[in-house]
């Protein structure tokens, strides 16, 4: 009997994977998605899957979207799972976000600042209704498109400088010693207390849709925040790496990465004066609103650090750390569809068992 179960269990299998594959491919009547339809008008989509499966690489995302119809997470899985295979072949230097090659750049914090605000690919400014020109055959968009092109300045500095330079912000220091290696959440298992490189890893891996709820919860009354965009960047910047067999700093590319600093109030102790705050979130791809949550939750989360009371879920590491993975989070609540049999027996007994005892122990309302 069990080997009959077990190769009933396959044919099934089988079935659903071709099945799988019907409602992938949807009505023949309509074309195929290329991957480089998805990778060039689902960019934002591709972005995400790209830092939330830490990789990046836009042609394996777009493929993994299209494998798992659009699903998010289950792409995310896909290409984490695929990452496990690829070898490490060197180690980057830090970025040089400074020099990024700008295409948006805004601060909510100055009007005016010098390089100026550069709007770049953003919703903010559209109306949130359909557009139904989009439904046309041919690139609409593209068509009626007359961007100029105008050159930006060259001299773009960081606005936290600016508070930097009057001592009205914290000064930018490692909290770690930097002759140790860099935390490595990729290979090595979650440890509390949990350093900021282990935490900011975390973070850029973490649910978008988690973190975000987090984020607001901060500004609700369950964190004391109350923050301001210090600055955004989004553009492109150089990876570099020192091979060991030449000993020198060369670039091997560039990637587009999301930039937010934020500024956070603080009230001061009985260490540091009153001054802001920082806190910061790094993507890869264009990911604004998934750097500005991380940004809130980072700064939430150094609560501890900065002599601050921790009596909210977003300042609890642990709570923050051990929740926030997708694919952890995916893996535990979807096991729950797989055979349960035994266990459920078991249980279906014991409350027969509960139940039974519990009547026996009423008063017999019919002797009454």
């Amino acid at each position: 009997m069990t080997y009959v179960a077990v190769k009933g269990g396959e044919f099934a299998i089988v079935n659903s994977h071709k099945l799988i594959a019907e409602a992938r491919r949807g009505d023949l009547k309509f074309g195929e998605l290329s991957l480089g339809q998805i990778r060039e008008q689902f960019g934002l989509a591709v972005d995400r899957v790209m830092v939330e499966g830490s990789v990046y690489d836009p042609d394996l995302a777009s493929l993994a979207l299209k494998q798992a119809q659009g699903d998010a997470l289950e792409a995310i899985f896909l290409l984490r799972a695929y990452r496990t295979t690829l070898p490490r072949i060197a180690i980057s230097e830090p970025l040089e976000t400074a020099n990024i090659s700008l295409r948006r750049r805004i601060s909510a914090a100055f009007k005016d600042l010098p390089g100026g605000q550069v709007l770049g690919p953003t919703y903010d400014y559209t109306h949130r209704l359909l557009d139904f020109r989009l439904a046309a055959d041919g690139d609409v968009e593209r068509q009626q498109a007359e961007v100029a092109d105008v050159p930006l300045d060259t001299a773009m500095p960081r606005v936290l400088d600016i508070l930097g330079d009057e001592g009205l912000i914290e000064p930018e220091l490692a909290n770690r010693n930097p002759t140790e290696p860099v935390f490595d959440l990729t290979r090595e298992p979650t440890v509390f207390p949990a350093g900021r490189d282990q935490r900011m890893q975390n973070l850029a891996r973490g649910d978008e849709g988690f973190l975000l709820g987090l984020a607001y919860s901060t500004t609700r009354g369950y964190g004391g925040a109350h923050p301001f965009v210090g600055e955004i960047r989004m553009g492109e910047v150089a990876v570099v790496i020192v091979p060991d067999e030449l000993g020198f700093a060369i670039e091997i590319g560039e990637i587009t990465v999301t930039e937010c600093q934020m500024i956070n109030q603080f009230r001061g102790s009985e260490t540091a004066p009153p001054q802001f705050t920082r806190g910061y979130g790094l993507s890869f791809g264009e990911c604004e609103r998934k750097t500005l949550a991380m940004a809130l939750v980072d700064r939430a989360l150094r609560s501890r650090e900065l002599g601050e009371p921790v009596r909210y879920p977003a300042q609890d590491e642990e709570f923050v750390l051990s929740h926030s993975d997708s694919i952890e989070a995916v893996g535990l609540v979807s096991h729950y569809k797989l055979p349960h049999y035994v266990d459920f027996q078991a249980e279906l007994q014991l409350v027969r068992q509960l139940r039974a005892e519990y009547e026996a122990s009423q008063p017999n309302e019919a002797a009454e």
